[in-house]
Protein backbone atom coordinates (compact mmCIF):
# COMPACT_ATOMS: atom_id res chain seq x y z
CA UNK A 1 0.00 0.00 0.00
CA UNK A 2 2.96 2.35 1.05
CA UNK A 3 4.64 1.55 -2.15
CA UNK A 4 1.88 2.56 -4.14
CA UNK A 5 0.66 5.67 -2.78
CA UNK A 6 5.02 6.63 -3.00
CA UNK A 7 5.02 5.45 -6.89
CA UNK A 8 1.84 7.58 -7.33
CA UNK A 9 3.49 11.01 -5.79
CA UNK A 10 6.55 10.26 -7.61
CA UNK A 11 4.74 9.83 -10.74
CA UNK A 12 2.44 13.37 -9.62
CA UNK A 13 6.07 14.94 -9.08
CA UNK A 14 7.27 13.62 -12.82
CA UNK A 15 4.37 15.16 -14.11
CA UNK A 16 4.06 18.22 -12.96
CA UNK A 17 7.84 18.85 -13.25
CA UNK A 18 7.60 17.91 -17.25
CA UNK A 19 4.23 19.78 -17.46
CA UNK A 20 6.17 23.10 -15.97
CA UNK A 21 9.10 22.66 -18.42
CA UNK A 22 6.60 22.49 -20.94
CA UNK A 23 4.94 25.87 -20.37
CA UNK A 24 8.24 27.65 -20.17
CA UNK A 25 9.58 25.98 -23.01
CA UNK A 26 5.89 27.42 -24.44
CA UNK A 27 6.41 30.37 -22.95
CA UNK A 28 9.57 30.98 -24.13
CA UNK A 29 8.71 30.24 -27.72
CA UNK A 30 6.34 33.21 -27.55
CA UNK A 31 8.99 35.81 -26.61
CA UNK A 32 11.04 34.45 -29.23
CA UNK A 33 7.97 34.68 -31.67
CA UNK A 34 7.23 38.31 -30.61
CA UNK A 35 10.87 39.50 -31.10
CA UNK A 36 10.90 37.49 -34.61
CA UNK A 37 7.88 39.59 -35.39
CA UNK A 38 9.14 42.66 -34.71
CA UNK A 39 12.03 41.92 -36.53
CA UNK A 40 10.50 41.09 -39.90
CA UNK A 41 10.03 44.81 -41.21
CA UNK A 42 12.78 46.18 -43.71
CA UNK A 43 12.47 49.82 -42.12
CA UNK A 44 12.23 51.25 -38.47
CA UNK A 45 11.70 54.37 -37.47
CA UNK A 46 12.29 53.63 -33.47
CA UNK A 47 15.86 52.21 -34.85
CA UNK A 48 16.70 55.04 -37.47
CA UNK A 49 18.73 57.71 -36.49
CA UNK A 50 16.75 60.52 -35.88
CA UNK A 51 17.35 64.66 -35.86
CA UNK A 52 14.43 66.75 -34.74
CA UNK A 53 15.66 70.06 -35.17
CA UNK A 54 13.39 73.73 -34.88
CA UNK A 55 14.21 77.43 -35.78
CA UNK A 56 12.35 79.74 -33.16
CA UNK A 57 12.33 83.80 -33.96
CA UNK A 58 13.22 86.64 -31.38
CA UNK A 59 13.55 90.56 -32.18
CA UNK A 60 11.29 92.76 -34.69
CA UNK A 61 14.09 91.53 -37.38
CA UNK A 62 13.03 88.33 -36.84
CA UNK A 63 16.71 86.53 -35.57
CA UNK A 64 16.57 82.62 -35.62
CA UNK A 65 17.31 80.96 -32.69
CA UNK A 66 18.20 77.18 -33.68
CA UNK A 67 17.36 73.93 -31.33
CA UNK A 68 16.53 70.41 -31.29
CA UNK A 69 15.05 67.42 -29.47
CA UNK A 70 17.61 65.15 -28.18
CA UNK A 71 15.25 62.19 -27.45
CA UNK A 72 11.99 60.65 -29.47
CA UNK A 73 9.90 57.26 -29.14
CA UNK A 74 8.04 55.78 -31.51
CA UNK A 75 4.35 54.79 -29.79
CA UNK A 76 2.70 53.27 -32.30
CA UNK A 77 3.67 51.76 -36.00
CA UNK A 78 7.01 53.16 -37.54
CA UNK A 79 7.89 49.65 -39.43
CA UNK A 80 7.69 48.92 -42.86
CA UNK A 81 8.86 47.13 -46.07
CA UNK A 82 9.99 50.87 -47.20
CA UNK A 83 10.89 54.39 -45.59
CA UNK A 84 7.00 55.85 -46.47
CA UNK A 85 5.76 53.04 -45.15
CA UNK A 86 7.55 53.12 -41.95
CA UNK A 87 6.70 56.76 -41.53
CA UNK A 88 2.98 56.17 -42.64
CA UNK A 89 1.05 56.80 -40.01
CA UNK A 90 3.54 56.19 -37.43
CA UNK A 91 2.85 58.09 -33.56
CA UNK A 92 5.57 59.28 -31.87
CA UNK A 93 6.34 61.11 -28.65
CA UNK A 94 8.66 63.63 -27.68
CA UNK A 95 10.07 64.36 -23.92
CA UNK A 96 10.41 68.46 -23.36
CA UNK A 97 13.02 68.31 -21.01
CA UNK A 98 15.08 66.48 -23.86
CA UNK A 99 15.22 70.28 -25.21
CA UNK A 100 18.88 71.42 -26.81
CA UNK A 101 20.10 75.23 -28.12
CA UNK A 102 23.73 74.97 -27.20
CA UNK A 103 22.77 77.34 -24.15
CA UNK A 104 21.71 75.29 -21.02
CA UNK A 105 20.18 78.62 -19.51
CA UNK A 106 17.82 79.43 -22.51
CA UNK A 107 16.98 75.76 -22.13
CA UNK A 108 15.92 76.31 -18.49
CA UNK A 109 13.67 79.39 -19.11
CA UNK A 110 12.25 77.65 -22.42
CA UNK A 111 11.59 74.19 -20.25
CA UNK A 112 9.89 76.07 -17.42
CA UNK A 113 8.65 79.45 -18.62
CA UNK A 114 7.07 77.86 -21.85
CA UNK A 115 6.60 74.72 -22.21
CA UNK A 116 6.08 74.30 -18.06
CA UNK A 117 3.00 76.97 -18.00
CA UNK A 118 1.24 74.71 -20.55
CA UNK A 119 -1.45 72.52 -19.90
CA UNK A 120 -0.02 68.34 -19.42
CA UNK A 121 2.84 69.09 -21.44
CA UNK A 122 5.79 67.01 -20.45
CA UNK A 123 5.57 65.40 -23.83
CA UNK A 124 4.48 66.94 -27.19
CA UNK A 125 2.83 63.81 -29.47
CA UNK A 126 1.53 63.02 -32.42
CA UNK A 127 0.93 61.06 -35.84
CA UNK A 128 2.54 61.50 -39.10
CA UNK A 129 0.32 60.78 -42.15
CA UNK A 130 1.62 60.90 -45.54
CA UNK A 131 -0.83 61.69 -48.52
CA UNK A 132 1.22 61.35 -51.18
CA UNK A 133 4.86 61.20 -52.45
CA UNK A 134 5.43 65.09 -50.84
CA UNK A 135 2.86 66.41 -48.23
CA UNK A 136 1.99 64.78 -45.56
CA UNK A 137 0.71 66.31 -42.14
CA UNK A 138 1.14 65.83 -38.28
CA UNK A 139 -1.42 65.70 -35.84
CA UNK A 140 0.41 67.32 -32.80
CA UNK A 141 -0.45 67.03 -29.70
CA UNK A 142 0.64 70.71 -27.06
CA UNK A 143 -0.93 72.44 -24.15
CA UNK A 144 -4.09 69.80 -24.38
CA UNK A 145 -4.53 70.30 -27.75
CA UNK A 146 -4.16 68.91 -30.88
CA UNK A 147 -3.80 70.25 -34.76
CA UNK A 148 -3.12 69.39 -37.88
CA UNK A 149 0.57 70.76 -39.15
CA UNK A 150 0.94 70.57 -42.69
CA UNK A 151 4.69 69.48 -44.50
CA UNK A 152 6.32 68.67 -47.30
CA UNK A 153 8.93 65.51 -47.00
CA UNK A 154 11.60 64.02 -49.54
CA UNK A 155 13.18 60.49 -49.59
CA UNK A 156 16.55 60.58 -51.12
CA UNK A 157 18.57 56.97 -50.77
CA UNK A 158 17.65 56.29 -46.98
CA UNK A 159 17.07 59.59 -45.57
CA UNK A 160 13.50 60.89 -44.91
CA UNK A 161 13.47 64.28 -44.64
CA UNK A 162 10.47 67.08 -43.64
CA UNK A 163 9.92 70.62 -43.65
CA UNK A 164 7.02 72.38 -41.64
CA UNK A 165 6.10 75.66 -39.75
CA UNK A 166 4.34 75.77 -36.63
CA UNK A 167 1.91 78.62 -35.66
CA UNK A 168 1.95 78.03 -31.67
CA UNK A 169 -0.96 80.49 -31.40
CA UNK A 170 -3.35 77.69 -32.46
CA UNK A 171 -2.46 75.46 -29.26
CA UNK A 172 -3.46 78.41 -27.33
CA UNK A 173 -0.01 78.96 -26.28
CA UNK A 174 -0.17 82.90 -26.28
CA UNK A 175 0.04 82.97 -22.49
CA UNK A 176 3.07 80.91 -22.65
CA UNK A 177 4.64 82.59 -25.43
CA UNK A 178 4.38 86.03 -23.18
CA UNK A 179 5.54 84.21 -20.42
CA UNK A 180 8.68 83.08 -21.70
CA UNK A 181 9.03 87.24 -23.52
CA UNK A 182 8.67 88.24 -20.67
CA UNK A 183 11.89 86.51 -19.09
CA UNK A 184 13.73 86.70 -21.80
CA UNK A 185 12.75 90.55 -22.31
CA UNK A 186 16.14 91.89 -22.45
CA UNK A 187 17.60 89.01 -24.68
CA UNK A 188 14.75 89.24 -27.34
CA UNK A 189 15.22 93.30 -28.01
CA UNK A 190 16.13 94.28 -31.00
CA UNK A 191 17.91 97.57 -32.31
CA UNK A 192 14.53 99.09 -32.20
CA UNK A 193 14.60 98.29 -28.12
CA UNK A 194 11.35 96.72 -28.86
CA UNK A 195 11.23 92.99 -27.38
CA UNK A 196 9.61 90.35 -29.30
CA UNK A 197 9.01 86.29 -29.30
CA UNK A 198 7.54 85.53 -32.84
CA UNK A 199 4.74 82.87 -32.32
CA UNK A 200 6.62 80.67 -35.79
CA UNK A 201 8.32 77.87 -35.51
CA UNK A 202 9.96 76.19 -38.43
CA UNK A 203 10.47 72.23 -37.82
CA UNK A 204 12.83 70.49 -39.41
CA UNK A 205 13.17 66.53 -39.29
CA UNK A 206 15.17 64.42 -40.29
CA UNK A 207 15.57 60.21 -40.08
CA UNK A 208 17.92 58.11 -41.97
CA UNK A 209 17.61 54.31 -41.95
Amino acid sequence: MKRGIVLSLLMFVAFSFSSCKSEKKADADKVNKIEAKKSIAAFSLEKASNEINFTAYKTTDKVAVGGQFKKVDITSGGEGNSIKEAINNAEFSIPVSSIFTKDTSRDFKIKKFFFGVMDKTKLLSGKLVLENDSIGYANIKMNGITEKVAFFYTIEANTFSMNATMDITKWNASEALNSLNTVCKDLHKGADGVSKTWSEVALNIKSTF
